[in-house]
């Protein structure tokens, strides 16, 4: 069922969701030398980092979000039924690494969320965490269309953010050697991916409420592959977006946009193209593709709705960013419509929003002007 977004928010290495967008338009890239220590040993040495993030830096981040979107949106928790759900990839997972080396407890309420958005939001009736990959923010969006179809909520406060951990700094560390110095989705010379600091927050609310909204959430689908535990897989993520086109009661050839996953890794680049032609080109759509990741790094839990973020302002401003770091489109690529360069003018009827985790597990939104 449509639902509408009436207020959002996010906090990237390049600032606010404006100044996000202006540093996108520009083709700028937020990587910055790795602060975390030890980075020469986990063979990672570079980041994109937010402003003042450790220690709990997640949570911090959220709430600032969540204040901004209900602010935007002016919600009243007084008198709606409101709930928030969070999504994440590792929750404060960070404050638990320096528990394992320092022998110094962290509060456990603080490794939640419920705290975080308590303190910006106190009429809220639940906060719900759902930590499901890198697609989190796409699920919990997915789960308040249901809520509000359902009326189980008035308004659902949608929110999502991680930060970066040593473990997952670890991991990414053996993709390439030597380092990799920035993230280049859809590149042929790409070197992987770089982990990002980043939260988002959307307030979002029934298709028929009287606010002034940013924009319409059309439909969301969802699919679980569990093929392999980091592969994407070209199946499951077509089911995803044949989902949410099911959903929306639209057709894949009226989309004119895509904000891509583009995690800039040998895997996901091709499947993603295997994927949006399988499913959007070959039912007569030619979309624009644009992804961020080369600006603001891969923010994990939080990729999605920074993505549903800039899918808003692309619609409000007739403006699509390029996709930084793209020079030469990979050969899955070919004949795809990357934004490449430079800003294009497009006023998109239909935008998808991909977000593609560890697992296979997949949330493709579809959005348009309200």
């Amino acid at each position: 069922m449509p639902a509408l977004v009436t207020g959002s928010a996010v906090r990237t290495c390049l600032g606010d969701g404006q100044r996000t967008f202006a540093a996108l338009l520009s083709g700028a890239c937020g990587a910055t030398p790795l602060r975390h220590p030890g980075g020469p040993l986990l063979n990672v040495s570079h980041g994109y980092h937010a402003a003042g993030t450790a220690p709990f830096g997640a949570a911090r981040m959220l709430s600032a979000c969540v204040a901004e979107a209900v602010a935007a949106s002016g919600l009243d928790t007084g008198r709606r039924r409101v709930t928030a759900l969070v999504g994440t990839g590792l929750r404060e997972l960070g404050a638990v690494e320096e528990f394992a080396l320092s022998g110094v407890r962290p509060p456990r309420s603080k490794l939640h969320f419920a705290e975080a958005v308590r303190r910006v939001l106190p009429g809220v009736t639940d906060v719900i965490t759902v930590s499901n990959a890198c697609s989190a923010g796409g699920h919990v969006l997915a789960l308040a269309e249901d809520m509000l179809a359902l009326g189980d909520a008035d308004a659902v406060v949608v929110a999502a953010a991680d930060t970066m951990t040593r473990s997952m700094l670890a991991m990414i560390g053996r993709v390439s050697d030597p380092p990799t110095t920035r993230v280049r989705p859809f590149d042929r010379e790409r070197t992987g991916v770089l982990l990002g600091d980043g939260a988002a927050a959307l307030v979002v609310e029934p298709a028929d409420a009287s606010r002034p909204a940013l924009a319409r959430v059309a439909g969301t689908g969802l699919s679980c592959d569990a093929r392999h535990e980091t592969a994407p897989d070209v199946d499951g993520i077509c089911r995803a977006m044949r989902d949410a086109y099911a959903r929306a009661g639209r057709e894949p050839s009226e989309t004119d946009l895509v904000i891509a996953h583009g995690t800039g890794t040998a895997l996901n680049d091709p499947a993603e193209c295997r994927a949006l032609r399988e499913v959007v080109d070959a039912a007569g759509g030619s979309p624009l593709i644009t992804a961020v990741k080369g600006a603001v790094g891969h923010t994990s839990g939080a990729a999605a709705l920074v993505n549903v973020d800039v899918a808003i302002r692309c619609l409000a401003t007739g403006l699509v960013p390029p996709v930084a770091g793209l020079r030469t489109i990979l050969a899955e690529g070919a004949g795809l419509r990357f934004v490449v360069g430079d800003f294009v003018g497009l006023r998109p009827r239909l935008v998808q929003v991909n977000a593609f985790g560890f697992g296979g597990v997949n949330a493709v939104s579809l959005l348009e002007a309200s």
